[in-house]
């Protein structure tokens, strides 16, 4: 048995230290996920904590024949949705401008030339993904930035491999035909791509 699903074995009896050490193991992938599809640093610490509590209040519901990770990731990326949901059903605006995307490497370049650009390609990733319907996203997301597999996707998101497959086909041609839209350079129409 390793550590991990000693804690889980641990929490399930009622053993908040247990549980506290399953939080700083996943606390960081969490926020990030949340993060991404929130765009906003204080909403995705608030949905990091609610997938920890809803994560402790179903712990019983957890089958130990799958990732711990991919459950934790599930829970947060389907309160994550609501969010975004409650957001469109209230209408609130969403023309604020867009964090630096997290997820694109900085370069060794130095100087504020360099430094603009890239932060220009972050903004710019960041609207195309905005651009996506948001199961797309969400299936970008955690392949490219999780680097969770197929597999693993369509058990947080409750649906067939090949829909998630079918679904990243679609999110790169739209990334790709958005970026044209978008007049991108080469090399950024390059990261659309390989997204």
């Amino acid at each position: 048995m390793n550590e991990e699903q000693v804690w889980l074995e641990q929490a399930k009896k009622g053993d908040k230290t247990a549980f506290g050490h399953l939080i700083e193991a996943y606390q960081t992938p969490v926020y990030n996920l949340a993060y991404r599809m929130l765009n906003n640093s204080g909403e995705a610490e608030e949905a990091a904590q609610e997938a920890f509590i809803r994560a402790y209040t179903r712990l019983e519901t957890y089958n130990p024949e799958h990732k711990f990770s991919t459950w934790m990731l599930s829970i947060t990326s389907n309160y994550c949705i609501d969010i975004i949901r409650k957001r469109r059903a209230l209408l609130l605006s969403i023309d604020e401008p867009l964090p630096p995307h997290p997820a694109l490497k900085t370069q060794n370049s130095k100087g504020p030339e360099a430094q603009m650009i890239m932060h220009e390609q972050q903004n710019m990733v960041q609207s195309l993904l905005q651009t996506l319907p948001e199961e797309y996203r969400q299936t970008v997301v955690l392949r490219y930035w999780h680097d969770l597999s197929y597999e693993e996707i369509a058990d947080v998101m409750n649906t067939t491999v090949s829909a998630i497959k079918s679904r990243l086909f679609r999110a790169r041609r739209q990334l790709a035909e958005a970026g044209t839209q978008y007049g991108l350079n080469p090399a950024l129409e390059e990261v659309a791509v390989a997204l």
